[in-house]
């Protein structure tokens, strides 16, 4: 059995109805793979901390991150 990991990010139109937006790009998403035999599994959502850079005398210091990755899931 075959994976494939598609990462989402929706872009959104404030003026739009913004939950209809973002389930029309993932259905696109899932519809663009399907029709290359893809089969459409889950949507995971992964956290990942970056920790923070100190610097020299704190100069350059960067504060820790946490980013939100989406994922979306396909099996042949």
């Amino acid at each position: 059995m075959e994976y494939k990991v598609v990462p989402f990010a929706a872009s959104i139109d404030p003026k739009k109805n913004i939950n209809g937006h973002i389930a029309e790009q993932l259905e696109s998403l899932i519809k663009h793979h399907t029709e290359r035999d893809w089969k459409y599994v889950r949507v995971e959502n992964i956290t990942t901390f970056v920790h923070q850079e100190i610097g020299c005398f704190g100069f350059g210091a960067k504060p820790a991150q946490t980013y939100f990755t989406h994922l979306v899931v396909f099996q042949k």
